[in-house]
């Protein structure tokens, strides 16, 4: 048990921790040349990579510094491999970065004596020496002290500097530092004794598919308990299942990815193995009457964790549960695979991007919501489309870009040209796969916003049986039912989309959709709240600062009002009360009404 303090509150507790601290290099610089983006950018790095690693490594968060974090691990060993994994996926995210625009982390980690306050709060030696490691770290790499270093030399396999004993500031004592240079390789050690000698020359991997792959493993049964062996393959299988309908992705056969079940496996020999890019593996583990599952979606080239999800529920009803969890974990697959091959593209050059990776370098543009984006996103998909003119997944995607285009002005065709076109595209993709939720749901778009809500609602009904995971379906119900004045079912629907796909892109687009909602309902307070966590999500989509500045302007609060404004306009410059851009599907008058009146109200021009 930890000894309390001998002096303060009693509620203080002392004990032994290791404590990870990190922050952003020049993260005053990067503010300074571009406050927006860079907030958003690294909004998106906590979500979709430091958060997901201190979880899977069983760390706690004690605070975030606005740039940084301090987070308290169990061992040394789960600091450093956390560390680890947020640096080497950090490498992978600046690849093709210009210098000036990268964010870097720089990592101190300590094992010291601590003091926990009753909030959960950390102070102490322990924690000033992990910070002051931090302050001394290169760009992108970790920096141990030797008590840290002591607990995982035996277990690294990385290429470690020696620093030698250092002064660091306010601290009294030179203290031995060690830097971890991730991405070199260290060199081989000798097997332990007892432990059998690796083989001369393992067999050559497969070729990887001309589309993204990945295997699924069997879920590990941490329960002690072999009837709970049906449950964890249940799910694993369910899975397997569910991402073979989907025809852009390349998925190994339950057969060959069960073969690895009760072994100890490095994920890259599993990839090299079986020939896939990704892996998925997971666990459960049973309680009483609840249950634990988690899943890690995982590079099987680098062995880079690049999502992951703890899931706690009651086991009410066992099958009922198995498949809410499948649902969950289908929903976040996509967006992670979709979200590392955009990164992947986004390294080549333009000459070297085959036929997918112009989708996935397209869908990274899409994204930005910008004229520029949206237009470069156009040219990479028909390129796609002059040597594959029946590619659904590039015609949906064409047809959305020209809907965004067309929607916010961004293209040089006017608005109706714009959507002629977007319906052109979104035809040809139905056409040429009429079982793809994507294809339909960008026709039900199209529909929608051509004030067709009956059909678009069909439709979009339609593609969730065709896919009941597809977040696009779900969220895109929601806006259908949101601009036909049905608030509260739209306000469901996208709650599903959310919780199918919690860091999927087009989150910023469901929030606004929410705020939408509220405002029909008159509901002005929940309408901001929206708002607001669209923009926190990305602050580059219109619509989000247009529905806060009408909300806000109705409940009398004028300087939030203001200020969705100037967001409004930095986005859509020169918009008037009576600009085309302001065009959404409202089925009632009363709707459309509502919002020119509070953006009048805010002082937008008529």
């Amino acid at each position: 048990m930890p000894e309390r303090e001998a002096q303060g509150s009693m509620s203080d507790t002392r004990k032994i921790a290791a404590i990870l601290a990190a922050d952003v290099v020049g993260y005053s610089r990067l503010t300074g040349v571009d406050e927006d983006r860079t907030l958003a950018r690294l909004r998106m790095l906590w979500s979709d990579l430091f958060d997901p690693a201190i979880a899977v490594h069983h760390g706690r968060i004690v605070k975030r510094t606005g740039d940084g974090a301090l987070v308290e691990f169990r061992s040394v060993v789960n600091a450093v491999r956390c560390a680890i994994e947020v640096q080497n996926g950090m490498v992978e995210r600046n690849a093709g970065v210009p210098p000036e625009r990268r964010i870097d982390f720089r990592i101190g980690i300590h094992l010291g004596d601590i003091v926990e306050e009753s909030d959960g709060d950390l102070m102490g030696d322990g924690v000033n020496i992990a910070a002051r490691l931090e302050g001394i770290a290169m760009p992108g790499a970790i920096c141990l002290s030797e008590d840290a270093y002591r607990q995982v030399k035996a277990r690294l396999d990385l290429a470690v500097s020696d620093l030698g004993a250092t002064r660091l500031k306010n601290i009294a004592d030179p203290i031995r530092v060690y830097s971890l240079q991730v991405g070199l390789a260290a060199e081989p050690k000798p097997p332990l004794q007892g432990e059998p000698a690796p083989l001369q020359k393992p067999a050559p991997p497969l070729a990887l598919p001309d589309k993204p792959s990945i295997a699924v493993l069997a879920f590990e049964n941490m329960s002690g308990d072999v009837d709970q062996e049906f449950f964890a393959d249940g799910i694993a299988e369910d899975i397997i299942t569910a991402l073979s309908r989907a025809k852009w992705l390349f998925v190994i056969a339950r057969n060959s990815s069960f073969t690895y079940k009760g072994k100890s496996t490095d994920m890259r020999q599993v990839g090299r193995e079986l020939g896939v890019r990704y892996v998925l593996e997971g666990s459960v583990r049973k309680a009483g009457n609840r249950v634990r599952i988690t899943a890690q979606l995982i590079d099987a080239d680098s062995g880079h964790h690049l999502w992951a999800e703890r899931f706690d529920r009651a086991l009410e009803d066992i099958f009922a549960v198995q498949d809410e969890i499948t649902r969950n974990i289908i929903g976040a697959i996509a967006p992670g695979i979709v979200a590392a091959e955009i990164q992947r593209s986004r390294g080549k050059d333009a000459a070297e991007l085959g036929q997918w990776e112009r989708v996935m370098r397209a869908h990274w543009h899409v994204q930005r919501f910008t004229p520029g984006d949206c237009n470069e996103a156009i040219r990479l998909i028909d390129e796609v489309l002059r040597s594959d003119p029946a590619n659904a997944m590039a015609l949906a995607d064409l047809a959305y870009n020209w809907h965004m285009g067309g929607l916010f002005g961004w293209t040089k065709e006017p608005l109706p040209v714009a959507m002629q076109r977007m319906g052109e595209a979104a035809r040809r993709a139905v056409a040429a796969d009429d079982r793809d939720a994507a294809a339909q749901t960008t026709l039900a778009v199209h529909e929608l916003f051509t004030n067709q809500h009956d059909d678009a609602i069909r439709r979009l009904q339609r593609a969730i049986e065709l896919d009941p995971n597809s977040s696009f379906a779900r969220g895109y119900l929601g806006a259908a039912y949101s601009f036909g004045g049905a608030s509260d079912q739209s306000i469901a629907a996208l709650q599903e989309a959310m919780r199918l796909s919690p860091r999927d892109y087009l989150t910023v687009i469901w929030h606004t959709c929410a705020a939408w909602s509220h405002l029909h309902a008159e509901r002005f307070a929940e309408a901001v709240d929206c708002a607001r966590q669209a923009i926190d999500f990305n602050p580059f989509f219109p619509d989000s600062h247009g529905t806060l500045t009408a909300a806000a302007a109705h409940l009398g609060r004028m300087a939030e009002a203001g200020a969705g404004l100037d967001g409004l306009m930095r986005l859509l410059p020169g918009l008037s009360l009576t600009d085309p851009r302001l065009t959404r599907p409202f089925r009632r008058q009363t709707d459309r009404e509502r919002f020119l009146a509070g953006l009048r109200k805010a002082g937008l021009p008529g």
